[in-house]
């Protein structure tokens, strides 16, 4: 599902259009992208949790040559479903 076919079936439920519809999808999408980057944990109940978590730096491979590349720490987004929406997804 695209960021389209969201915006296409939450009008449908809705009664905004669908210019409306995806104003309220992009300020749901940033208020999350916002928290993340400030390192906050957004948690929806239901349907899981965002969080962001540090990959340790680590030695790499180039891979065309074969040469060791150092990659440095960085923070990564991170996503665990909530109980709910694994049990939905496995049936």
């Amino acid at each position: 599902m695209t960021k389209a076919d969201l915006v296409e079936r939450v009008s449908e439920r809705i009664t905004l259009n669908k210019k409306q519809t995806e104003v309220l999808v992009d300020t749901v999408f940033g208020t999350i992208t916002k928290a993340l980057a400030k390192g906050d944990k957004v948690e929806l109940r239901g349907f899981g949790s965002f969080r962001v978590r540090t990959r340790d730096p680590r030695e790499g491979r180039n891979p065309k040559t074969g040469t060791p590349v150092r990659i440095p720490a960085k923070r990564v987004p991170f996503f665990k479903a909530g109980k709910e929406l694994r049990d939905i997804v496995d049936r």
